[in-house]
């Protein structure tokens, strides 16, 4: 349950600081493609958004494996439940970092 707290406050933290990021600049020009590529380019920015995606991406699936968790108990719901819910959570890490990677024009 830790984990679900740590993850919680950091990603609260986290976006707090992204939205203050995006707060600088003005809403109609923070929209244009080049400035949000160039957002990407940022090394920073990119290490930004990495950590928004794994601590959501933790914080989420923990909490829909504590809600599964809750429905049945048994050896065999939990050790299930707790295996799908960690590969739904490292493919959508993969899935997004690769993503990020692409946009920061490193390529795959």
């Amino acid at each position: 349950m830790k984990i679900h707290y740590i993850t919680g406050v950091g990603a609260l933290f986290v976006v707090a600081l992204h939205i203050l990021m995006r707060l600088v600049v003005p809403y109609a020009s923070s929209l244009e493609y080049g400035y949000v590529v160039s957002n990407y380019h940022n090394f920073l920015y990119a290490v930004a958004l990495e950590s928004i995606l794994v601590l959501i991406a933790v914080h989420g699936f923990n909490g829909l494996r504590i809600i599964l968790l809750e429905l049945r108990q048994s050896p065999l719901w939990e050790n299930g439940v707790t295996v799908a819910t960690i590969i739904a959570m490292i493919a959508l890490i993969l899935y997004g970092t690769r993503t990020i990677i692409i946009a920061n024009g490193i390529g795959l």
